[in-house]
């Protein structure tokens, strides 16, 4: 056996101490077990840490993991042992809590934490709160030992602005502060990296890519399958006694980053190429390339000029809805709607008009009698499909007919505000750019939920613009803000489709087939936006905080990832 590593001052202590003292120090020692289970297996603690296949197991090997860890064999420039990196490759479902080895600031991978900051190198003495999973930390007086090798490198062990695709690749687990902990798959990881690497903008720009939506619970309601009911009750559920009824915008999802000048966006993004944002799709796609791109990321800004003085940044990201949706989608419109349409409104007419002759001759079998009136409400469905579809669509030549809707802001200088303000905050800030051309305002109200009138007029609100060709509303705790280690799984917001609209989504008979609708299946959407929003979340706070690009993109990435899971596209 070696004797290192201050071991040989703890024996040479004791061969000063009396042989009973020796004694009942061994017998103290050989008692103690290797590591604890804790909360019915859902806390791991272990002196060195603990791989998942040794959790709640009793043995000599068992034991030498959780004393020392794991080793490669080999020893570095100082003499000490090279450790395996084990919680890279830790996938258990209990967090695992331990030390030895004693890192400069303690942080979460992979559901393991190392509270070893070295007190006594003149480190800090950290404790985890748990469940909480805050951490506590108390800086040392001073250096107690000099350590073997430095507490923290003098160099840095990597370029913070460095990407490498170890980083999103694999198998990966990423903790998140303000929702689940979530697991990225290998094959949604390799879809993930090839849109990325083929088809986004420079990652140093994509600091957030925005979670899918959750849409509202199925309603039971006659000709409706969502409702605003249903929203209101689970949020009162929920314990939101307000929230707010935003318009649902029929376009395309945009994240606006923008930087105030060229300098501003080199200090803050390390981005030198002269260009001061950008407007990116869900997949991190620019919108739209070269000048085009540059003449509406300057014309944004200057929309945005209000909102940056008032809050006292050079940049921001913003959430917004880039329309109309023809301005992108009209490929999309022309060969799957438009075609459905145009098709509909030649059989169907042609195949009524054969039926009523036939009819008019005398042919009047119960069958056919079924089959004309089941075509003529075909032929009503598919007019109402055109112009559902049709409201969309608007003429644009470049960026003449388009405009841009915000309705957050995600973050600025020193602060993400996504994570630390409430959606009344939101649109409160985000009213300051109405007026400019570029702005299409959000409407909106606020709802009591405790008030029956307020949720009535609401509803009324909903069927009204959806009457007029809206698309829906997106119902939001108003003046809730995001909790870290919030257990409720309260989603962010919920959507509300109108009846319309979802003959584009369904099919236009799909009103026909609401006893089979109400069927779907809303669990892995409704659990994939509570994922993707804690993980968009944590993104923005590690950006504004001035982490790593690379932990900053693991994040996004795992947004992007996320999206290749098997769900509904209808939802």
């Amino acid at each position: 056996m070696t004797v290192a590593h201050g071991l040989e001052e703890s024996l040479a202590q004791l061969a000063e101490e009396t042989a009973e003292f020796r004694e009942r120090m061994t017998a103290f020692m050989d008692g103690l077990v290797a590591h604890y289970v804790l909360d019915e297996g859902r806390l791991v603690v272990a002196h060195a840490g603990l791989k998942e296949a040794y959790h709640g197991r009793s043995s000599r090997r068992v034991r030498a993991f959780a004393l020392y860890g794991d080793t490669t064999g080999e020893t570095d420039d100082f003499g000490l042992p090279v450790r395996y990196p084990w919680a890279q490759d830790y996938r258990g479902s209990a967090t695992v809590v331990y030390g030895h080895t004693p890192v400069p600031t303690a942080e979460w991978v992979n559901g393991t934490i190392c509270l070893d900051t070295g007190v006594v190198f003149g480190g800090a003495l950290t404790a985890l709160r748990y469940p909480e999973r805050e951490l506590v930390d108390v800086p040392a007086e001073r250096e107690w030992y000099a350590p073997a090798r430095p507490l923290v490198p003098t160099v840095p062990e990597r370029e913070p602005g460095a990407l490498a695709a170890a980083d999103v690749l694999g198998t990966r687990w990423l903790d998140t502060t303000f929702g689940p902990r979530v697991k990225v798959p290998e094959e949604n990881a390799a879809a993930a990296l090839e849109v990325m690497s083929r088809f986004a903008v420079d990652p140093r720009w994509l600091v957030h890519l925005p979670a899918t939506m959750a849409p509202v619970a199925t309603s039971t309601l006659d000709r409706f399958l969502e409702h605003p009911d249903e929203a209101f009750e689970e949020y009162t559920r929920a314990g939101v006694t307000t929230v707010v009824c935003e318009e649902k915008h029929m376009g395309s999802r945009a994240v606006a980053v923008l930087a105030r000048d060229a300098a501003t966006a080199e200090r803050r993004f390390g981005i030198a190429d002269g260009s001061t944002g950008q407007v990116v799709t869900r997949t991190g796609r620019a919108f739209y390339p070269g000048e085009l791109g540059r003449r509406l990321v300057a014309s944004l800004t200057e929309a945005a000029a209000p909102l940056l003085e008032r809050l006292g940044t050079d940049w921001l990201v913003l959430d917004t809805e880039l329309l109309p949706w023809s301005a992108k989608a009209g490929e999309l419109i022309r060969e799957q709607y438009a075609a459905v349409g145009a098709a509909a409104s030649v059989a169907l007419p042609a195949t009524q008009e054969a039926l009523d002759a036939a009819l008019a001759r005398g042919l009047d079998a119960p069958a056919l009698t079924a089959l004309a009136d089941r075509t003529r409400r075909r032929t009503h469905a598919a007019a109402a499909f055109r112009d559902a579809y049709r409201g969309y669509v608007r003429p644009t030549d470049g960026l003449d007919g388009v405009t841009v809707a915000p309705f957050a802001v995600l973050a600025g200088e020193g602060e993400a505000y996504a994570a630390t303000r409430s959606h009344r905050w939101h649109l409160e800030q985000v009213a300051t750019m109405h007026g400019h051309p570029l702005v299409t305002p959000t409407r909106h109200r606020f709802v009591d939920l405790a008030d029956a009138g307020q949720r009535a007029a609401a509803t009324q609100w909903w069927l009204d613009l959806t009457a007029a060709g809206g698309e829906g509303m997106v119902v939001k705790p108003a003046d809730d803000v995001p909790v870290p280690g919030d257990g409720r799984r309260v989603q962010p917001g919920v959507k509300v489709r109108g009846r319309e609209y979802l003959r584009i989504i369904y099919g236009p008979d799909y009103l026909d087939a609401l006893d089979v609708l109400r069927q779907r299946h809303l669990g892995r959407k409704r659990d994939l936006a509570l994922k993707e929003h804690g993980l968009g979340l944590d993104a923005l706070v590690r950006f504004v905080a001035g982490d790593p690009l690379w932990e900053v993109h693991q994040r996004v990435f795992a947004v992007l990832a996320l999206e290749s899971e098997p769900v509904d596209p209808r939802l």
